[in-house]
Protein backbone atom coordinates (compact mmCIF):
# COMPACT_ATOMS: atom_id res chain seq x y z
CA UNK A 1 0.00 0.00 0.00
CA UNK A 2 2.77 2.59 1.12
CA UNK A 3 4.39 1.77 -2.15
CA UNK A 4 1.22 2.85 -4.70
CA UNK A 5 0.44 5.50 -2.38
CA UNK A 6 3.74 7.12 -3.38
CA UNK A 7 3.53 5.86 -6.92
CA UNK A 8 0.47 8.34 -6.97
CA UNK A 9 1.93 10.95 -5.42
CA UNK A 10 4.61 10.84 -7.76
CA UNK A 11 2.38 10.67 -10.96
CA UNK A 12 0.64 13.85 -9.21
CA UNK A 13 3.70 15.44 -9.41
CA UNK A 14 4.29 15.11 -12.83
CA UNK A 15 1.06 15.78 -14.33
CA UNK A 16 1.32 19.29 -11.83
CA UNK A 17 4.59 19.98 -14.07
CA UNK A 18 3.42 18.74 -17.51
CA UNK A 19 0.23 21.25 -17.02
CA UNK A 20 0.98 24.40 -15.25
CA UNK A 21 -2.29 25.95 -13.55
CA UNK A 22 -2.55 30.01 -14.85
CA UNK A 23 -4.32 30.39 -11.36
CA UNK A 24 -7.04 32.42 -13.88
CA UNK A 25 -11.06 32.19 -12.48
CA UNK A 26 -11.88 33.47 -15.53
CA UNK A 27 -13.99 36.47 -13.72
CA UNK A 28 -13.48 39.12 -15.89
CA UNK A 29 -12.32 41.80 -13.37
CA UNK A 30 -9.06 39.90 -12.64
CA UNK A 31 -8.25 39.80 -16.36
CA UNK A 32 -4.71 41.96 -16.88
CA UNK A 33 -4.03 44.99 -19.24
CA UNK A 34 -1.64 46.66 -20.93
CA UNK A 35 0.39 48.42 -18.03
CA UNK A 36 1.80 52.02 -18.59
CA UNK A 37 -0.23 52.22 -21.69
CA UNK A 38 0.75 54.44 -24.48
CA UNK A 39 -2.17 55.40 -27.05
CA UNK A 40 0.12 57.44 -28.97
CA UNK A 41 2.46 54.61 -30.12
CA UNK A 42 -0.76 52.23 -30.37
CA UNK A 43 -1.99 54.81 -33.11
CA UNK A 44 -1.65 54.03 -36.82
CA UNK A 45 -3.02 50.64 -38.89
CA UNK A 46 -3.86 47.52 -37.83
CA UNK A 47 -4.91 44.53 -39.45
CA UNK A 48 -7.22 42.04 -37.63
CA UNK A 49 -5.91 38.48 -38.17
CA UNK A 50 -8.19 36.32 -35.44
CA UNK A 51 -11.11 37.70 -34.23
CA UNK A 52 -13.86 35.86 -31.38
CA UNK A 53 -17.00 36.86 -32.50
CA UNK A 54 -19.61 38.61 -30.19
CA UNK A 55 -23.55 38.37 -30.71
CA UNK A 56 -24.92 40.85 -33.51
CA UNK A 57 -23.44 41.80 -36.92
CA UNK A 58 -20.22 43.02 -36.91
CA UNK A 59 -16.94 43.59 -39.81
CA UNK A 60 -16.19 39.83 -41.02
CA UNK A 61 -13.07 39.60 -42.93
CA UNK A 62 -10.61 42.05 -44.36
CA UNK A 63 -10.81 44.21 -41.29
CA UNK A 64 -8.87 46.87 -41.10
CA UNK A 65 -8.64 49.78 -37.93
CA UNK A 66 -7.37 52.94 -37.66
CA UNK A 67 -6.57 53.87 -34.11
CA UNK A 68 -5.37 57.76 -33.83
CA UNK A 69 -5.48 60.14 -31.00
CA UNK A 70 -7.24 63.94 -31.43
CA UNK A 71 -5.65 67.08 -30.37
CA UNK A 72 -7.19 66.91 -26.54
CA UNK A 73 -5.53 63.35 -26.57
CA UNK A 74 -9.03 61.25 -27.15
CA UNK A 75 -8.61 58.17 -28.93
CA UNK A 76 -10.78 57.19 -31.89
CA UNK A 77 -11.14 54.81 -34.75
CA UNK A 78 -12.35 53.79 -37.94
CA UNK A 79 -12.64 50.49 -39.23
CA UNK A 80 -13.30 48.85 -42.88
CA UNK A 81 -14.34 45.50 -43.59
CA UNK A 82 -16.50 42.88 -45.23
CA UNK A 83 -20.08 41.80 -43.55
CA UNK A 84 -22.33 38.95 -45.01
CA UNK A 85 -25.85 39.92 -44.75
CA UNK A 86 -29.60 37.88 -46.60
CA UNK A 87 -28.06 34.87 -45.21
CA UNK A 88 -24.61 34.47 -47.43
CA UNK A 89 -26.28 36.12 -50.27
CA UNK A 90 -24.98 39.74 -50.30
CA UNK A 91 -21.53 40.37 -49.64
CA UNK A 92 -20.39 43.82 -49.02
CA UNK A 93 -17.46 46.60 -47.49
CA UNK A 94 -18.45 48.57 -44.56
CA UNK A 95 -17.14 50.96 -42.80
CA UNK A 96 -17.34 51.40 -39.07
CA UNK A 97 -16.61 54.14 -36.58
CA UNK A 98 -16.05 54.43 -32.56
CA UNK A 99 -14.96 56.96 -30.00
CA UNK A 100 -13.41 56.53 -26.92
CA UNK A 101 -13.95 57.54 -23.15
CA UNK A 102 -11.12 57.36 -20.56
CA UNK A 103 -11.61 55.56 -17.22
CA UNK A 104 -9.28 55.23 -14.36
CA UNK A 105 -6.74 53.08 -16.34
CA UNK A 106 -5.02 53.96 -19.17
CA UNK A 107 -5.40 50.90 -20.93
CA UNK A 108 -9.56 50.57 -20.21
CA UNK A 109 -11.97 52.52 -22.59
CA UNK A 110 -15.15 52.68 -23.08
CA UNK A 111 -16.15 52.69 -27.21
CA UNK A 112 -19.30 54.11 -28.43
CA UNK A 113 -19.09 52.70 -32.04
CA UNK A 114 -21.50 52.57 -35.21
CA UNK A 115 -21.53 51.66 -38.22
CA UNK A 116 -21.84 53.53 -41.98
CA UNK A 117 -25.39 51.50 -42.74
CA UNK A 118 -28.29 51.21 -40.31
CA UNK A 119 -27.31 47.19 -40.64
CA UNK A 120 -24.45 47.13 -38.94
CA UNK A 121 -24.24 46.62 -34.65
CA UNK A 122 -24.21 49.92 -32.22
CA UNK A 123 -23.34 50.20 -28.75
CA UNK A 124 -21.21 51.44 -26.21
CA UNK A 125 -18.73 48.79 -24.85
CA UNK A 126 -15.81 48.42 -22.86
CA UNK A 127 -12.52 48.26 -24.74
CA UNK A 128 -9.52 47.11 -22.61
CA UNK A 129 -6.17 46.33 -24.58
CA UNK A 130 -4.92 43.25 -23.21
CA UNK A 131 -1.69 43.56 -24.66
CA UNK A 132 0.40 44.84 -27.01
CA UNK A 133 4.19 45.51 -27.87
CA UNK A 134 2.92 48.86 -30.32
CA UNK A 135 5.06 47.21 -33.48
CA UNK A 136 3.81 44.06 -34.11
CA UNK A 137 0.58 42.57 -32.29
CA UNK A 138 -1.92 43.81 -30.04
CA UNK A 139 -5.07 41.88 -27.69
CA UNK A 140 -8.22 44.05 -27.56
CA UNK A 141 -11.34 42.00 -25.59
CA UNK A 142 -14.39 43.69 -24.42
CA UNK A 143 -17.07 42.02 -22.24
CA UNK A 144 -20.54 43.37 -22.68
CA UNK A 145 -22.50 40.81 -20.67
CA UNK A 146 -21.33 39.28 -17.23
CA UNK A 147 -22.39 36.71 -15.31
CA UNK A 148 -23.42 36.15 -11.71
CA UNK A 149 -20.51 35.18 -11.02
CA UNK A 150 -18.24 37.74 -12.79
CA UNK A 151 -17.53 35.29 -15.59
CA UNK A 152 -18.41 36.88 -19.01
CA UNK A 153 -21.27 36.07 -20.91
CA UNK A 154 -21.10 38.26 -24.34
CA UNK A 155 -17.25 38.87 -25.22
CA UNK A 156 -15.58 39.67 -28.52
CA UNK A 157 -12.02 39.95 -29.10
CA UNK A 158 -9.57 40.75 -32.04
CA UNK A 159 -5.89 40.22 -32.36
CA UNK A 160 -4.50 42.75 -34.90
CA UNK A 161 -1.08 43.06 -36.56
CA UNK A 162 0.64 45.57 -37.80
CA UNK A 163 1.77 43.47 -40.60
CA UNK A 164 -1.73 41.96 -43.23
CA UNK A 165 0.57 38.67 -43.73
CA UNK A 166 -0.08 37.92 -39.91
CA UNK A 167 2.03 38.03 -36.60
CA UNK A 168 5.51 36.68 -36.19
CA UNK A 169 6.68 33.51 -34.42
CA UNK A 170 7.12 35.59 -30.67
CA UNK A 171 4.17 37.34 -31.11
CA UNK A 172 2.03 33.84 -32.02
CA UNK A 173 3.55 32.57 -28.41
CA UNK A 174 2.16 35.63 -26.94
CA UNK A 175 -0.63 35.93 -28.14
CA UNK A 176 -1.84 32.23 -27.43
CA UNK A 177 -0.99 32.73 -23.67
CA UNK A 178 -3.07 35.68 -23.42
CA UNK A 179 -5.84 33.83 -25.10
CA UNK A 180 -5.89 31.13 -22.61
CA UNK A 181 -5.65 34.05 -19.67
CA UNK A 182 -8.69 35.45 -21.04
CA UNK A 183 -10.43 31.90 -20.98
CA UNK A 184 -11.01 32.24 -24.65
CA UNK A 185 -8.78 29.47 -25.93
CA UNK A 186 -9.65 27.62 -29.07
CA UNK A 187 -13.04 30.46 -29.31
CA UNK A 188 -11.03 32.72 -32.21
CA UNK A 189 -11.55 32.16 -36.21
CA UNK A 190 -8.95 32.95 -38.53
CA UNK A 191 -9.93 36.60 -40.24
CA UNK A 192 -9.27 36.60 -43.75
CA UNK A 193 -7.03 40.04 -45.05
CA UNK A 194 -6.97 39.76 -48.94
CA UNK A 195 -7.04 43.81 -49.70
CA UNK A 196 -10.62 43.53 -50.61
CA UNK A 197 -12.20 46.96 -48.93
CA UNK A 198 -8.84 48.65 -48.92
CA UNK A 199 -10.21 51.50 -51.17
CA UNK A 200 -13.84 51.47 -50.23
Amino acid sequence: MKIAFWKIILALGCISKATPLTNNDCQVNNFKVKQDFDRTRYAGTWYAVQKKDPKGLFLQDNIVANFGVDGGGKMNATAKGIVTLVKGYWVTCANMFGTFEDTDDPAKFKMKYWGAAAYLQTGNDPHWVIDTDYDTYAIHYSCRALHPDGTCEDSYSFIFSRDAKGLPPQARKIVKQRQEELCLAGEYRRVVQEGKCKDK
